[in-house]
């Protein structure tokens, strides 16, 4: 039965429908009876494992194809009609063309399957950020998985009403064959199709693929910006909320920091921390003239490995109920999870992430790399009470952030916007499991936005600019590295909660309560003005992760002119510029 009397929608679907040819057509209305049926059906074929109701409530096990278990880069695109609109940091194919390859895979992919049609939103329903889609799919992982991930069900067709605003999302596992696997997204057209794939990232498109590939190109065309950030909410001891947002590639910190809990010393004197995202946010100019920024998402998709206890108790909590665990260790004892990095006691009678008898003994490890949580953000014990807020929160510092050993600094601040924008432009980072490739590569990953921005970097650029020169009172934009090594390779700084410190001096600039010195790439904190009780880091120590080699940084200007130069004439004069005064600077 049709949920909605909207012309755009059930033509589209029809068409859809008369192409993929599945067995039955079901419309997701968002109830929880229908999706308790649906996980019947999913534990029935095997699709879903139910996970011991007492340790974890509603939670469930899937295993994705063991080709399939990470997002794959090669096999994404960016179809818009010109390919220099795309840039050279995407893979682009003529549309025409493209859509010729993609309905020949889908022709008759849905046989023997249901079709899935999910109304959701990106956003809290009805406020001015929200913004709507269909996504039409034969898994029911990625049904109860949007579920959890985004607001979905009639809602959202109440809201739509006749209106053809929407994004039209397929998605088919077919045969989940991985030479016909492609991730395509056609900006002009506000679609995107998935196809030969299972595993979350490439299939959940209301996350990477609408919410940043898509909507970056919405938010150029629309003035406001989608953004590769967690957003986080500050409290300090008078009481007052500050919000903060960060854009940092995988595996450098930014889950943590999103769920950052203070250090002793500091929640003592009752300083605490906010929640309101943890990957995505969607930022608007608003009447004062600042930015505000809300998290579009309703969900975490998290890394397990690595996360506990110790390094996040605030994402371990989270996955406590309601939460789908994919690629990880399944403990036949007592029908619960594991992972490496969890604890240090890993089950003895388990199933490894491929469903094979899987010993902890001989070394192998049990839970991919990149297995997953998907976890309700309603969960987490510090999420924001902003959270459901149709207006978002006023953002008074943007942070960038990578992983880098021995170049970048603990902390500087940008002089101004453009140059904020001239620090996030020139981020880089070590590669992770994340994304399928060599591990441990340092890359160019512009704003942590390389994989998923839209369209041509060049111009990403020149938006961001150009959203500068309309904010009458602009956050200000700092870069972090809490991965500065000595010559042993030992990390300097401590990290996770006791990153607070740092973040107490970022906004203590923000505010003007801080001072700094001015260094060749930025303002830096004097040594004092980082707050080291409590650590054993000490004054010395602190003064060399705030150093800037020279030498290495002329270096680094190199690898950015080299990196700039495929941009060519997309390459805002701006930075150019700031390239320019940085090595003059320098030398």
């Amino acid at each position: 039965m049709k949920l909605t009397s909207n012309e755009h929608i059930i033509k589209w679907v029809d068409e859809m429908t008369a192409l993929c040819r599945p067995d039955e057509v079901v419309w997701i209305d968002g109830s929880e009876e229908q999706l308790e049926e649906l996980r019947r059906v999913a534990m029935s074929t095997g699709e879903m494992i139910k996970l011991n109701e007492e340790k974890l409530p509603g939670c469930y096990l899937h295993r994705s194809d063991v080709n399939d278990v990470a997002r794959v880069e090669g096999r994404t695109f960016i179809c818009s009609k010109r390919q220099e609109d795309a840039g050279p940091t995407n893979n682009w194919m003529d549309p025409a063309e493209m859509y010729a390859k993609l309905y020949e895979i889908y022709d008759g992919s849905m046989k023997g399957r249901a079709m899935y049609v999910i109304p959701y939103s990106m956003g809290v329903v009805g406020s001015d950020f929200a913004k709507y889609g269909i996504e039409l799919t034969d898994s029911i992982y990625v049904v109860l998985s949007m579920a959890i991930m985004t607001r979905i069900g009639m809602p959202i067709l109440n809201e739509l009403g006749d209106s053809a605003d929407y994004i039209k999302g397929l998605h088919s596992k077919a045969e989940l064959d991985p030479e016909k696997r492609y991730i395509v997204h056609f900006p002009e057209d506000n679609t995107i199709m998935s196809v030969n794939s299972g595993y979350g990232g490439n299939v959940l498109l209301g996350k990477k693929c609408f919410a940043l590939r898509i909507a970056s190109v919405l938010g150029r065309d629309e003035d406001w910006m989608a953004e590769h950030m967690l957003i986080l909410g500050v409290e300090n001891p008078q009481g007052e909320i500050r919000y903060v947002c960060g854009a940092f590639p995988s595996a450098c910190g930014k889950t943590n920091l999103a769920m950052l809990i203070p250090p002793e010393a500091y929640r003592e004197k009752g300083w605490k921390c906010w929640t309101v995202g943890d990957d995505i946010a969607w930022l608007r100019i608003g009447a004062d003239g600042r930015l505000w920024a809300v998290n579009p998402e309703n969900g975490f998709f998290g890394v397990a490995p690595g996360t506990s206890n110790k390094s996040n108790p605030n994402a371990l909590a989270a996955t406590k109920k309601n939460t789908i665990f994919t690629n990880v260790v399944h403990n036949l004892d007592d029908n619960t999870v594991w992972w490496e990095g969890m604890d240090k006691n890993p089950p003895r009678n388990a199933e490894s992430w491929k469903g094979e008898k899987w010993d902890c003994t001989d070394g192998s490890k049990g839970a991919h790399p990149n297995s997953r949580f998907t976890a309700p953000a309603a969960n987490c014990p510090c999420i924001s009470p902003e959270f459901e807020g149709k207006t978002g929160v006023p953002i008074s510092a943007i942070i960038f952030g990578g992983r880098r050993a021995k170049t970048a600094p603990l902390v500087y601040q940008s002089r101004d916007w453009d140059h904020g924008v001239f620090v996030g432009s020139i981020m880089a980072s070590e590669t992770t499991a994340a994304a399928v490739g060599q591990v441990g590569v340092v890359r160019r990953d512009p704003m942590a936005m390389r994989p998923f921005c839209g369209y041509n970097m060049g111009d990403y650029w020149q938006h961001w600019i150009d959203m500068g020169n309309k904010l009458s009172d602009p956050p200000k934009i700092f870069n972090v590295n809490w991965f500065r090594t000595d010559d042993e390779g030992n990390f300097l700084w401590p990290g996770f909660g006791d990153n607070l410190r740092v973040v107490e001096w970022i906004l203590g600039r923000c505010f003007g309560e801080k001072d700094a010195v001015e260094t060749e790439i930025g303002f830096e904190p004097k040594p004092g003005d980082i707050n080291l009780e409590g650590t054993d880091v000490s004054p010395e120590t602190l003064a060399e992760i705030l150093s800037v080699d020279k030498e290495l940084w002329l270096e680094e200007c190199k690898g950015i002119r080299e990196y700039y130069a495929q941009f060519g004439e997309r390459l805002p004069e701006v930075l150019a510029k700031e390239l320019e005064k940085l090595e003059t600077a320098l030398k």
